[in-house]
């Protein structure tokens, strides 16, 4: 009688096998998410992983598959993919097409908000959570892009200098904003103009998504009423 292969083993592996490069894999989706402070992981990084000794190309999309799901139900986290966004400058388009093809992951808690925040969040990383929301808020506002000069502008009338390397929460202001790009919040985008060269900020995948929950649209709502309150009083 014919026998179907299942689980690993129609990949040349036992399930034993299959289940330990799982674990191996989620240890380093956990451990890089909290050294990188939550930055995305290349695909091609956890591919390694897997294949480093199991040559199998199509065997890192099954651990991926599985490995998501275990860290959805036992971790509470949603693993997700993400790739990156292409420039609107068709210049820097061009020049970094390798680099915009990329694939990578993030880690997100699947936690109702309040428990999250009363449980797990971490008060001492709050004053970049706040600078997220505003520099999302105001490239939102401003139509999804904003030049460099403009944006600082803004954060300027919140305390913040481009130049301030001593800043009481972030150190380097403009490596706190670095951060928000080195996590896909943002992207930068070159551009030559009558006026030379001009640096852009754009909303990357999870500034987009951020910027398209419910949630950032009732806190920018109640900015807006409130300001407009503000105008009215004064």
């Amino acid at each position: 009688m014919e026998t179907t292969e299942t689980g690993f083993m129609r990949y040349g592996i036992s399930d034993e096998e299959g289940d330990k490069l799982v674990a191996e894999v989620i240890r380093y989706v956990l451990y890089k998410t909290h050294q990188n402070s939550g930055c995305p992981i290349k695909r091609e990084e956890l591919a390694q992983l897997v294949t480093k000794n199991y040559p199998n190309r199509s065997l890192p999309a099954i651990v991926f598959n599985k490995a998501t799901t275990k860290l959805s139900t036992i971790f509470g986290y949603d693993m997700k993919e993400l790739q990156r966004a292409r420039p609107s400058s068709n210049n820097q388009a061009r020049a970094s097409q390798s680099s915009a093809d990329s694939k990578s992951y993030i880690i997100t808690s699947q936690l109702d908000p309040a428990v999250y925040r009363k449980h797990i969040e971490d008060t001492k990383k709050s004053h970049l959570t706040g600078l997220t929301f505003a520099v999302i808020g105001i490239i939102n506002l401003a139509g999804g892009k904003v030049t460099e000069e403009s944006l600082w502008h803004h954060l300027g009338r919140l305390g913040l200098a481009q130049d301030d390397e001593r800043n009481a929460d972030f150190g380097s202001t403009k490596q706190a904003l670095e951060t928000l790009v080195q996590q896909r919040y943002l992207q930068k985008d070159k551009s030559n103009g009558p006026e030379g060269l001009t640096l852009y900020y754009e909303l990357a995948e999870r500034g987009l998504q951020a910027a398209a929950s419910n949630s950032f649209k009732e806190c920018v709502t109640q900015m807006v009423m409130s300001e407009a309150t503000t105008i009215e009083l004064d």
